[in-house]
């Protein structure tokens, strides 16, 4: 290890990791200040090479938002409508599925579902969006409700979260996105996503659906007011909590989009930012699988050269991503599978199609 590190520090923390030893918050810290960042870009690729070779995965998956009609006030949102403005909408078991017939192609495995917290309509109306889907796409994996909305159907329901996760299982649900996690400090939370799940709230909705057999994601929004630290403070508590669960199957930092498409570069996170935090989120999720490039949120071209930073996930096929697109995202809403085997390979890489789970569907 370390042959092209020229920052000599490196080398112990490159020490460490070929020896197995857990890096720490300090160590995550120098790794954000080390001016060497092609050297943390080596170790990152290192330990992903060990974990994953030469694969990279991929999904073809469709988005679905049923509503955007949220309670929650969360400073970086520009998709949510308060019941009743212009623009709020609530699909109906209808509604629902004509957008996914009108989206449809055969090789689509997942449906990736998170809404706003709505409070118009009852809990069984999310219960009955995994139902309607389930009847009509028994084969396709259903990936619903983040940690946050977990902890809003309890209040909405007035049962406790485990009692959410039990419905929701019943009613179809495989697996949880990794969403509605932000920062998991509460300086962070208390700022920005005040109505929302508490750091505690969103890590035991997990830990519950891992109890309860769910396989899970895990996602850290970046890029806004929270400090270096607070980025490593939640890697650190994820990572505590799939010591104890293992229930997680990969990470996904996201990095945060300006309100409008026209923002100015200095509204955005530098390639050099989101570069270093996946290959960071490599070294210190050690009990991670799978570190994941979105390229919704980093475009195409960045997310190729993640692939040699310690990523080995660029997510999927989407068809029609509009979360991030509601504050300025500037990549295409989504990118046909084709596209997405062109991008790892000419990264030198191998395409692997995998589902939900990361069972492997087809390499190519």
């Amino acid at each position: 290890m370390g042959t092209l590190i020229t920052d000599t520090k490196l080398h112990d923390i490159a020490e460490k990791i070929k020896h197995g030893e857990r890096l720490t918050i300090e160590d995550g810290l120098f790794l954000y200040e080390t001016p060497d960042l092609l050297g943390v870009a080596q170790l990152a690729n290192e330990v992903n090479a060990q974990k994953n070779g030469d694969n990279v995965y991929f999904i073809e998956n469709m988005y679905i938002n049923p509503t955007n009609v949220c309670e929650a006030s969360c400073s970086f949102c520009g998709f949510k409508r308060k019941p009743g403005e212009e623009g709020a909408y609530t699909m109906d078991s209808d509604a629902l599925l004509h957008y996914v017939q009108s989206r449809w192609n055969d090789n689509i495995r997942e449906f990736h579902i998170v809404g706003g917290h709505n409070t118009e309509v009852p809990f069984d109306y999310y219960l009955d969006t995994i139902r309607t889907l389930k009847k009509h796409y028994p084969h396709v994996t259903v990936k619903a409700y983040t940690g946050a909305e977990i902890e809003f159907f309890s209040r909405l329901a007035g049962i406790s979260m485990k009692e959410v996760l039990q419905e929701l299982i019943k009613a179809g649900l495989d697996t949880m996105p990794g969403g509605g996690a932000e920062i998991l400090t509460e300086r962070y939370r208390e700022k920005m996503s005040p109505d929302k799940a508490s750091t505690d709230q969103w890590l035991e909705a997990h830990e519950i659906a891992h109890g309860l057999g769910l396989k899970t994601h895990a996602t850290m929004l970046y890029g806004s007011i929270e400090s270096k630290e607070e980025r490593l403070i939640h890697m650190d508590r994820v990572r505590q909590l799939q010591d104890k669960t293992g229930g997680y199957m990969v990470f996904i930092p996201l990095a945060m989009q300006p309100r409008s498409v026209n923002a100015s570069l200095k509204r955005r996170t530098s390639a050099f930012d989101d570069m270093r935090t996946l290959a960071i989120s490599r070294l210190m999720l050690d009990n991670f699988d799978h570190i994941k490039a979105y390229w919704i949120n980093i475009g195409v071209q960045l997310t190729q050269m993640a692939l040699t930073f310690g990523s080995d996930d660029i997510h999927g096929t989407l068809i029609e991503e509009r979360i991030s697109h509601s504050v300025g995202a500037l990549t295409s809403q989504g990118i046909t599978r084709d596209e997405l085997i062109y991008l790892i390979k000419s990264a030198n890489k191998v395409p692997v199609e995998r589902d939900t789970f990361y069972n492997i569907i087809k390499t190519y």
